[in-house]
């Protein structure tokens, strides 16, 4: 058997029984994507606790913040560092996000989301009303090329480098309106992907998106509309389908809500008058 390269922060070499029509039964090496728990503290407490694909640990506490309306400004973060002391410290999955001293936190809130999974997100989120009152809807969408739209997965493939070996994580990038991609990241969690694009903009300045599509590389869910309203990011676009409460989340949003961009082909569930 031949070993893969070296393992990463995102990858997991391993062994497998492989079977293939006209072949026996072999064993070859492959990759897993890693998978681990990422305990998320502000001011000393514990407020969330996700499972995670090692990598941007800073940029997903940080984008989780900003879309549960925590943080807006980058004045708002001291500092954001992994836990240096006890078992935390040797396994690098406790982030501690240190907040200005006088940004107002409502730990309550914040704690009834104590586990996120990979699939659903942070469930019992509030209704579409109670997140409008957070985050306003986006009252002009910019208009988007078509063109623009349909070359935008051929750009965002070549960069899924954890995907290609795996075949295990979700994507999500951000462009700008001319389709010029302006960051990427992988995670086996699809919001937590979202949440690392939200977080690298935000410890870059560059809330809010207001010029901006996202592209995620699975399905568009109510969750991920919630993080790029929250984000100002009024395009949307999904690979695969939305949910409807996505569709709806968007047309009482004013997004911009793509799906089924695969194949130079694409329909649009809210926003239609922003394409040109």
């Amino acid at each position: 058997m031949n070993a893969p390269a070296l393992e990463t922060d995102l990858l997991v070499a391993t062994e497998v029984a492989r079977s293939r029509p006209g072949e026996s039964l072999h064993t070859a090496a492959d990759w897993l994507v890693r998978e681990e728990p990422l305990e998320i503290r502000v001011r000393g407490k514990s407020i969330a606790v996700t499972m995670r694909t090692p990598g941007h640990d800073a940029e997903l506490a940080c984008g989780f913040l900003v879309s549960e309306g925590i943080l807006k400004q980058r004045a708002d973060v001291v500092e954001v560092a992994h836990c240096e002391t006890g078992e935390a410290a040797n396994l690098g999955n406790v982030i501690n996000v240190f907040v200005a001293p006088t940004l107002p936190v409502n730990f309550d809130e914040l704690t009834r989301h104590v586990f996120a999974s990979s699939s659903c997100g942070l469930c019992g989120k509030a209704s579409i009303e109670s997140v409008h009152q957070h985050f306003p809807p986006i009252e002009n969408a910019p208009p988007v090329q078509a063109e623009v739209l349909r070359y935008l997965p051929e750009k965002l493939i070549p960069e899924q480098t954890a995907f290609f070996k795996t075949g295990g994580v979700h994507a999500a990038a951000l462009f700008n309106l001319k389709g010029d991609l302006l960051v990427l990241r992988e995670d086996v969690g699809r919001h937590n992907a979202v949440d690392k694009v939200l977080g690298w903009a935000f410890l870059s300045q560059n809330l809010p998106l207001q010029e901006t599509i996202l592209l995620v590389s699975g399905r568009a869910s109510f969750e991920i509309m919630q993080k790029s309203l929250a984000a100002g990011i009024p395009i949307v676009a999904a690979v695969s389908a939305p949910s409807s409460l996505a569709v709806e989340f968007a047309q009482e949003s004013g997004q911009t809500l793509v799906g089924f961009l695969r194949g130079g082909s694409f329909n649009i569930y809210s926003g239609v008058e922003s394409l040109q």
